[in-house]
Order: C-alpha cells, then sequence, then structure tokens
C-alpha cells in the first residue's frame, strides 16, 4: 500500500526564505501560484512577454516576471506548461539559471521519465502532481480542505528532497487531504495509461460507438445521446461519490443486470490485451517517442486533422443543441 502523509508530516517551514518559481500560469500554474502565495511562501510567476495570463497574476498580487528572470529568481522552479513544450522551455530559457541548491518540480513525469528533461545532477528534481484539476485545488484550497496529491523524487542532491516535496505538497493544501507517495515512472506511465485506454480514448469511443450503433439502428440522434453520452456524468458522478456500489445501488435493478450480464462481452479478453499493448508501447517509449515527433517535427498536422475530424461528429452538433435546452449548463 503507497504511504499517505498529511499537514502534520510535513514542514512548511522548510520553503521560508525561498523563492518559489512558478512558470506558466494555466489551469495547475494559477492554483499553485495562488496557493503557496497566500500559504505565506514568496512565490513569482514565469510568463512568456505579452502573456494573456499576466493580467490574471498580477490581479491576483502576484509578481510576474520573464521566464528567464522568474528561473534566476527562483529557488524553487516549478515547470508547469504544457508538455510538448516543457522540454525547449527548460533548456533553453530555465536550465541556464539554475543553480547548484536549486529545486526543480514538476507535476507530471513524462519530461523528465523520458528523458525529455535532463537535469544538472546538483539538483533536487521532485514532482507534485495534484489528482484534480487546477480549478479544483484552487476551490478547495480557498474552502480550507485540499485535493489529494502525488508526490516522487527523481534526483535527491541536498538530501532533503522528499521534505521539500512534502511541503511544496502542503502549501497547495493536498495535507489537508492526503499526499501519496510515488515515483516518476509510476506516475508517469499509470498517467498515461488512464488517459488512453479508459478516460480520454476508452470512454469517448465507447460512447461514440453507442451512439453510433443506436442511430444506424434509425433511432433519433437525441435519444441516441440522451442515452449514450448525456447520462454519462449521472454515473461517473455517482462511482466519484461511492464507487461502484454506490452507482449500482442507485441505479435501477433493470441497468445493474445489464451491466453483470453485457459489460464483458464489450471489455472481452481481445480488449483487455490491447490494453496490455498499449501499456508496453508507453512503457517502451513508443508512445512518447510519436508524439514528440507529432508536436515537435511534424507540426500537428495528424493531430489537427483528427481533432477537426472528430468535430464533425453528428454526436457533436446534436449535443450542442440539446446542451442549449440544460439551463443549469450555461455560464
Amino acid at each position: 500500500m503507497i504511504k499517505k502523509y498529511y499537514d502534520m508530516d510535513c514542514n512548511l517551514g522548510m520553503l521560508d526564505g525561498k523563492t518559489i518559481a512558478i512558470i506558466g500560469f494555466g489551469s495547475q500554474g494559477h492554483a499553485h501560484a495562488m496557493n503557496l502565495n497566500e500559504s505565506g511562501c514568496n512565490v513569482v510567476v514565469g510568463l512568456r512577454p505579452g502573456s494573456a495570463h499576466t493580467a490574471k497574476a498580477e490581479g491576483a498580487g502576484l509578481k510576474v516576471l520573464d521566464i528567464e528572470e522568474a528561473a534566476e529568481a527562483g529557488d524553487i522552479v516549478m515547470m508547469l506548461v504544457p508538455d510538448e513544450l516543457a522540454a525547449k522551455v527548460y533548456r533553453e530559457q530555465v536550465a541556464p539559471h539554475m543553480k547548484e541548491g536549486d529545486i526543480l518540480c514538476f507535476a507530471h513525469g513524462f519530461n523528465i521519465h523520458f528523458n525529455q528533461v535532463v537535469p544538472a545532477d546538483y539538483l533536487d528534481v521532485i514532482m507534485i502532481a495534484p489528482k484534480g484539476p487546477g480549478h479544483t485545488v484552487r476551490s478547495q484550497y480557498v474552502e480550507g480542505k485540499g485535493v489529494p496529491s502525488l508526490i516522487a523524487v527523481y534526483q535527491d542532491a541536498s538530501g532533503k528532497a522528499k521534505d521539500y516535496a512534502l511541503a511544496y505538497a502542503s502549501g497547495i493544501g493536498a495535507g489537508r487531504a492526503g499526499i501519496l507517495e510515488t515515483t516518476f515512472k509510476e506516475e508517469t506511465e499509470t498517467d498515461l495509461f488512464g488517459e488512453q485506454c479508459v478516460l480520454c480514448g476508452g470512454v469517448t469511443e465507447l460512447m461514440k460507438a453507442g451512439f453510433d450503433t443506436l442511430v444506424e439502428a434509425g433511432y433519433a440522434p437525441e435519444m441516441a445521446y440522451f442515452e449514450c453520452i448525456h447520462e454519462m456524468k449521472l454515473i461517473v458522478d455517482l462511482i466519484n461519490e461511492g464507487g461502484f456500489d454506490k452507482m449500482r445501488y442507485s441505479v435501477s435493478n433493470t441497468a445493474e443486470y445489464g451491466d453483470y450480464r453485457t459489460g464483458r462481452r464489450l471489455i472481452t479478453e481481445d480488449t483487455r490485451a490491447e490494453m496490455r499493448q498499449v501499456l508496453s508501447e508507453i512503457q517502451d517509449g513508443t508512445f512518447a517517442s510519436e508524439f514528440i515527433q507529432e508536436f515537435n517535427a511534424g507540426g500537428k498536422a495528424r493531430f489537427l486533422a483528427t481533432r477537426k475530424k472528430e468535430a464533425s461528429h453528428l454526436l457533436c452538433s446534436v449535443g450542442a443543441e440539446l446542451r442549449k435546452m440544460m439551463s443549469w449548463l450555461q455560464k
């Protein structure tokens, strides 16, 4: 079992006298910066000149610097830019300003695990990865709560890397909920697998296949959307709240019986074998190489073409019309 830590196990004082540079101010960046600032830490935000996030960061009372200036100022530097940009940003704008004794942080292990970022051996290299989107990390902190977080140590030059990871995690509020220790390898490979086989690739393809099956059989697209896509949130919310047990308790007996009868007809041994193949491609670097090639050398041509094709599917237009009827979804 993974060991869990809480605020009582963390020494936030380890961050006293240190400047934390948050590189990026997107979903995670804004939450980390604002939470750490309100935890009493000295925070600066590193952004490119002209960034649309500058006004938001300054409006939150944070000091905004160019990325190079933030890296120079930071004793602790947290990389919170997209995976495909992180290696170039680190290599060209951050690494030249990292000093012996500094601490390099990530919220996802991709670039370290797949050797896209190769840090100097005199740096501590740690991960603090909240298991929730940035807006939730922020809102839970404001409410006096927290989002569980993973920590990991890749390089421990100071002998205190884990303590720094715990302190940082406490500073963003994770110690209120629980901090779990893992490794860069485990976090990266399980994260990519979950996204591809279940959370994004698996679920969206399953919903699309269900929608297509009903429409091809002559049922109204609106009915297919309601039954195969719209109601997914109900099921996922129930699972989030109380696991499979609560979901199966809450749905009808008809639905529960159908669950047991049909699930394994869809997720067959062939499906599980394909999942193992996907995992193998993640573990051996095949996926990472393909992703890096597509985004950094291929100009994202295939990625953008696929995005355009998926957006033209009938379920997208049908869903857009139906969501207009749902007042609770309107901003």
